[in-house]
């Protein structure tokens, strides 16, 4: 089986979306499913306004095309709802062609932490986006009935992972003044990392991560430490090493720095928003408050072990089998499965 899935965010950025998708393609290897990425890497790209960091792409309707007869998938899923996902999407709806679609994004959030825009008219945009895909993938199920309350049809459960053999405890020391409470993840406005960094807090703060707001945050917080953007085995010794890992996001749908994190044996500390609520729910990895510092303090007294029990459930070959079951599931295969000529483009 193959599958095409078509990406605004690819690398070299780096965040939940690409991580996400990378892992999905490796696990479904194990079971004999090839994924092929229609990334910007493809195309010409510009900044991001506002984001100088993230590069979109413009893509053009016969590229788009001459791509996806090239790699001719079994299915495509429209990962991102950025110019490649548009242009995708089109080229499925002009040939009556089923595609899946996954929602990763709280755009509005996203947005009107940056322009006064309306929440109200980039839902309807999206529920617009999404509205011919036959399956609406969703993270959690508090996120699948949320999209489901907003007009969203046809969404379903797609689990995330975790790496247990790069994330895991491990004896590491910082050499900082402890306790370590440690924020990993882009440095912009809409993670708000300023409720975290503005705490009165014992110990060292440590920020894991780059984005456009870390210049200004770096010379307003002099008192905390900004390591810039870790990777592989260095990034998981950090994890291991800190004694709270503080998420102070409102917007996020997920979260897998969360999951990093417990599986490293490190409890949480967040505001009892979406995000957060969803990965934690009740279980004891996490202390989630309206005020974050008291969530700082109460999860100094956390289980490790309890961390890192909860985070054994999540794997990335569980997340890869309900992904391809759920587009086998909603019969979004296209023509051509069993040996019958896939459609062509003709420019």
């Amino acid at each position: 089986m193959r599958i095409l899935v078509a990406t605004d965010a690819w690398h070299p950025q780096v965040n939940g979306v690409v991580r996400t998708l990378t892992k999905l393609a490796d696990a479904a290897k194990g079971f004999g499913v090839e994924f092929t990425f229609l990334t910007p890497q493809s195309f010409r790209t510009f900044a991001m306004p506002s984001y100088r960091d993230v590069r979109l792409a413009m893509p053009r309707p016969a590229r788009i095309a001459k791509l996806i007869e090239e790699a001719r998938p079994d299915s495509i899923h429209i990962a991102t709802e950025g110019p490649i996902g548009l242009m995708v999407r089109r080229y499925c709806r002009q040939r009556k062609l089923p595609f899946t679609t996954s929602f990763h994004t709280r755009f509005p959030e996203y947005v009107r932490a940056r322009v006064p825009v309306p929440e109200s008219l980039i839902w309807r945009a999206l529920r617009r986006f999404h509205g011919a895909s036959r399956a609406v993938m969703a993270a959690t199920p508090a996120l699948a009935s949320e999209l489901t309350e907003r007009g969203f049809a046809n969404v379903v459960l797609w689990p995330r992972g975790v790496d247990t053999k790069l994330f895991h405890p491990r004896a590491i020391d910082l050499c900082l003044p402890a306790p370590v409470f440690l924020s990993v993840g882009r440095v912009a406005v809409e993670k708000n990392l300023e409720a975290f960094l503005e705490l009165d807090l014992p110990g060292t703060k440590v920020i894991v991560g780059d984005g456009p707001a870390r210049a200004v945050l770096e010379e307003a917080y002099p008192d905390a430490i900004f390591l810039g953007q870790k990777h592989g085995d260095e990034l998981a010794d950090i994890y291991a090493a800190a004694d709270v890992f503080v998420f102070p996001s409102k917007t996020d749908t997920f979260g897998l720095v969360l999951l990093e994190a417990l599986a490293s044996g490190l409890p949480v500390a967040a505001f009892p928003v979406k995000g957060p609520r969803d990965v934690i729910g009740d279980a004891p990895v996490g202390a989630l408050d309206p005020d974050l510092r008291n969530a700082c303090f109460a999860a100094l007294d956390i289980s490790r072990q309890a961390c890192v029990e909860f985070a054994a459930d999540y794997t990335w070959e569980a997340s890869a089998r309900a992904f391809v079951d759920s587009i086998r599931a909603v019969g979004a295969m296209l023509p051509g499965r069993n040996g019958a000529e896939q459609p062509r483009f003709v420019a």
